[in-house]
């Protein structure tokens, strides 16, 4: 009896040839399936001898190297490929975010290849994605797309600097419908000591829409990075760098409504952190190494909250501008980050301040000071196999490259 679970392959294969079921049958019933009378066209070629170690050795092992998590490299706007093994296919599914605003939505998924055997010894790669396929696009694909990529068509974005970035995306997406190269990309490693469990998370980025991002924990900070990107900030650019050696005790909620008292409160803050690397600084220049951290002193203000680990209320400052009304009313605690902000084609890029707050194991938000603008982020829920880097040091190489190839 032989069993391919290594590849997360459900099917006995064996056991299929001895109840009558082929490999060939299967993939008749699988390749092009007669969807609207409900029955299945076998458009196999005749041949009556491929078995289970056909499958095994010649797609299987062939393309093992090629499952996991990848990034086609499309512009600034990057992406999600996860490369997985499907019943007796090895698929290619491109994982995009729910459509803007509903963060907490789950990922939608289309097929962008899939490979399977088409004679005994040979594997055939089939290309699945594409708006304009092997034809010339006219505008009724771009309004395809549009309800694909947004859920709603041009005329319902009012928004006229909106219409532009969509347009702008589905121009330069098209150039990449038959030729696309990939960047492997790991999940990060995880710590029982971690803030939460990171991993993959769907964000709100204004106009942008919504956006997929991986939160990482690299000893005294955290670190939010782009798989997807847009004009402003590419994918593999560092959105946000949370400080975990300075918590932020948020005033209560009604002189949080105030956005000037939480812009003094994270102000003192970044102050407080520019004084520390400037006496680091100092030190190293003088020869004296790094010395014992200096101990963090919580910024004093009037009617805060306790920092305690349980909840506490939680409210948007007025004049902070959300896509997604629907956050959570309570967050478990608070910490100084920056963000990244930066002109159209990534020019004067700069850190700017703000808050990171943390709701729950799955979500968390920041708000972007200098923006006005408050980002929502929620775990994606998928499951993705052969995706662990294979040591932390491949992970922080990985995260390198990515970042490199659109600084």
């Amino acid at each position: 009896m032989f069993l391919v679970t290594e590849y997360g392959v459900c099917e006995n294969l064996r056991k299929l040839e001895i109840t009558g079921v082929s490999c060939r049958d299967v993939y008749a019933k699988r390749i092009n399936p007669r969807v609207k009378s409900g029955r299945f066209m076998k458009i196999l070629p005749d041949y009556e001898h491929m078995e289970y170690r056909d499958v095994y050795t010649c797609l299987l092992h062939r393309y093992r190297h090629i499952l996991g998590l990848w990034q086609p490299d499309i512009g600034p706007y990057g992406g999600l490929l996860n490369v997985v093994v499907d019943g007796l296919f090895i698929i290619g599914w491109m994982y995009l975010p729910p459509h803007d605003p509903h963060v907490d939505d789950p990922m939608r998924f289309k097929p962008l290849f899939r490979i399977h055997l088409m004679e005994r010894k040979s594997a055939t790669v089939e290309c699945m994605y594409g708006h304009r396929g092997p034809h010339n696009g006219h505008i009724q694909e771009f309004r395809t797309w549009l309800r694909e990529e947004w859920g709603r068509t041009l005329e319902d974005i009012f928004h006229e600097h909106m219409q532009e970035l969509i347009l702008m995306k589905f121009i330069y997406t098209s150039q990449y419908d038959n030729c696309l190269t990939y960047r492997r990309i790991y999940l990060p490693p995880s710590h029982p000591d971690d803030l939460i469990r990171p991993g993959l998370f769907k964000g709100t980025y204004g106009s942008h829409g919504l956006e997929i991002v991986m939160l990482s924990f690299h000893g005294k900070h955290a670190r939010v990075t782009k798989i997807t990107g847009d004009p402003n900030i590419p994918a593999g650019q560092q959105t946000v760098e949370i400080d975990l050696m300075h918590r932020i005790q948020l005033p209560n909620v009604e002189n949080l409504c105030n956005f000037n008292e939480l812009s003094r409160i994270v102000l003192e803050a970044q102050e407080q952190v520019r004084q520390e690397q400037q006496r680091q600084e100092d030190r190293t220049e003088d020869g004296e190494g790094s010395g014992p951290p200096t101990e963090v002193r919580e910024p004093e203000n009037e009617g805060a909250a306790p920092l305690k680990e349980e909840p506490v209320q939680f409210v948007l400052p007025v004049g902070v501008s959300s896509r997604n009304e629907n956050y959570p009313r309570t967050c478990r605690m608070c910490f100084y980050g920056t963000g990244l902000i930066a002109g159209h084609g990534f020019t004067s890029p700069e850190r700017t301040p703000g808050v990171f707050i943390l709701f729950d194991e799955d979500r968390f938000g920041f708000i972007w000071l200098e923006l006005k603008s408050f980002s929502l982020y929620s775990r994606v829920q998928a499951t993705f196999r052969n995706a662990d880097a294979p040591s932390p040091q491949a992970f922080e190489e990985m995260l390198k490259n990515i970042q490199s190839l659109t600084s």
